[in-house]
């Protein structure tokens, strides 16, 4: 598990590229047969990727936690961006083919990974944050009839914003939130831009009281996103390409325009649930 601290906005103005890149910028997530991680201080937020190819893949603490496992102290919230997959909590058998999710609540011990089939694995992103209740383990589904232990995407939390004209129409899905998937912290959901729309989160905004992840994917090799941080008067860009993430601090704005429509999964945490608490920045006094 690689760890990374946390950085100041006074700082921040200050780095070159590179060091812009090495502090935030996750990159090599998706490797067969491997549970990447990173361990970010600032929310102590666990950002990761397991891709099962020849077999099931177990999710342990490893040193850096400190725990007997994973999730003696934490949650997690998965979404699966790959094949169809299969995820195992503690015994119990999870289905979860593509675009389906999964909240994983506190004291779950045995975590395992494993693809429906190695030609077109799973890729399971995922995001932990520190929890202090243990809330139930839910399967997510964007669509379908509900079920014991099975959550479907209310109407409600499928939301279209923006235009064409204004090049950020978008739909948003929001799979951890409050009043759907009970959490201790964590909120989760995926983003997709409809074709002809390059811009998220515009008009930018910051959350004081939460930071963010952000995880582009369904890119073109070719193709990428300029991603906006820094503090609204102090901005920074990072060019990220295909399945790359991106560790936003509370007090910098996260947002991005592409070369061409994508899709990306944000991930929240901090001290606040409420989906809309945020601070709106005007177009005009960004600098």
């Amino acid at each position: 598990m690689e760890v990374r601290t946390a950085a100041s906005p006074r700082d921040v103005k200050h780095y070159t590229t590179e060091r812009l890149r090495e502090e935030f910028l996750i990159q090599d997530l998706f490797q067969a047969d491997k549970i990447n991680l990173v361990y970010s201080h600032i929310d102590r937020i666990i950002t990761g990727a397991a891709v099962p190819v020849s077999g099931k893949l177990e999710l342990t603490a490893g040193d850096e936690l400190r725990a007997e496992y994973f999730l003696q102290r934490r949650e997690m919230g998965i979404i699966n961006i790959g094949g169809d997959g299969i995820i195992t909590v503690d015994g119990r058998v999870y289905e979860v083919n593509a675009r389906e999710g999964m909240y994983i609540g506190r004291g779950s011990k045995e975590i395992t990974f494993e693809s429906r089939d190695g030609s077109t694995p799973a890729k399971f992103y995922l995001n932990s944050a520190p929890a202090h209740v243990a809330y139930p383990t839910v399967h997510i589904k964007p669509e379908g009839e509900p079920a014991p232990g099975v959550v479907i995407i209310k109407d409600e939390n499928k939301v279209e914003f923006g235009t064409l004209e204004d090049s950020n129409h978008r739909i948003i899905n929001k799979y951890i939130v409050t009043g759907q998937v009970q959490s201790c912290q964590l909120a989760m959901g995926m983003t997709r831009l409809m074709p002809g729309s390059v811009w998220n989160t515009m008009p930018a905004h910051t959350h004081d009281r939460r930071m963010e992840v952000y995880l582009y994917f369904d890119m073109a090799d070719d193709a990428f996103v300029v991603h906006y941080m820094g503090e609204p008067q102090e901005t920074r860009h990072i060019i990220m390409h295909n399945e790359e993430a991106v560790i936003s601090p509370s007090w910098s704005i996260h947002s991005g325009c592409g070369s061409r429509a994508y899709t990306f999964i944000w991930g929240m945490c901090g001290e606040n649930q409420d989906y809309d608490d945020m601070d709106n920045i005007a177009n005009k006094d960004l600098r």
